[in-house]
């Protein structure tokens, strides 16, 4: 599936994933390929990422790398839509 992340700033990712795991305003939860369209709000923690990423030099300060692998990127909140295996976040 495709994933955007943007901020205010400027889109930090853009490229294929094959899992997000998201703060949800009634917890955690994950999208994987083929998941049902979904809108959702954000509140602070983290957006975790997997698969092969590839993280823009000018934004690598703000992602972090979990030790199982993962690709993390802490925010204050957020929304985020899924369909048709497009993810966008809006994060703050």
């Amino acid at each position: 599936m495709y994933l955007e992340i943007v901020s205010p700033e400027a889109t930090l990712f853009s490229g294929d994933v094959t899992s997000v795991t998201v703060p949800g305003i009634n917890g955690e939860f994950q999208m994987l390929a083929n998941h049902a369209p979904i809108v959702s709000l954000l509140q602070e923690g983290d957006v975790k990422i997997q698969g092969n990423i590839e993280i823009a030099k000018a934004f690598k300060d703000k992602f972090l790398k979990a030790s199982n692998g993962d690709v993390v990127l802490p925010i204050k909140s957020g929304t985020i839509e899924m369909k048709d295996n497009k993810v966008i976040v809006l994060a703050d």
